[in-house]
């Protein structure tokens, strides 16, 4: 198998892989700071806050994986 083969059929799997996995990662940290807010509505400024952070995060590695593949594919 060629390289360029290879890459063609990685490349798009490994945003697939990374897009799935965000959104399982989104999905778990809202469920988690919506449970959280129900328990202790007082600390809702404080929750969201932070999960506006971390969900931040989780979307920032999934445009690195997309700029990576970018970035290869213009290697080809």
């Amino acid at each position: 198998m060629d390289y360029k083969v290879a890459l063609s059929i990685f490349m798009p799997l490994g945003v697939a892989i990374a897009a799935v996995g965000s959104a399982i990662g989104l999905g778990k940290v809202i469920s988690a700071a919506m449970e959280s807010i129900g328990r202790q509505p007082e600390a809702a400024t404080k929750i969201l806050i932070n999960m506006t952070i971390g969900c931040a995060f989780i979307e920032a590695l999934t445009i690195y994986v997309l700029v990576f593949v970018f970035v290869l594919a213009g290697k080809f």
